[in-house]
């Protein structure tokens, strides 16, 4: 059973900073293109940012310079620093696992990310 668990969201104020984590389980981990998307009220989902295996990342230009994607591939997770957050930012963001190959592609829960001062 696959399972993408995020943690890290909450509330901050503007120019504040979180880090988000995803732990995945039930996949081989390298051989997925992991990512975060986020969703705004009343919004569609978007791409926040992309990180392939061995690790070349993909940004939103809203995020370049703010935001950094990483990977720990002997723990399983993907990681999401959020430096100098907006109120723009705010959002659910979700975790995303793509297969490389087969394109197979898992989502996790979501975590709510508050900015607001």
């Amino acid at each position: 059973q696959v399972q993408l668990v995020e943690s890290g969201g909450g509330l901050v104020q503007p120019g504040g900073s979180l880090r988000l984590s995803c732990e995945a389980s039930g996949i081989t981990f390298s051989a997925y293109a992991m990512a975060w998307y986020r969703q705004a009220p009343g919004m569609q989902r978007e791409l926040v940012a992309q990180i392939t295996n061995p690790g070349r990342t993909n940004y939103a230009t809203s995020v370049k310079g703010r935001f950094t994607i990483s990977r720990d591939n002997a723990r399983n997770t993907v990681y999401l620093q959020m430096n100098s957050l907006k109120p723009e930012d705010t959002g659910v963001y979700y975790c995303n696992a793509e297969n490389r190959f087969s394109k197979a592609s898992y989502w996790g829960q979501g975590t709510q990310v508050t900015v607001s001062s």
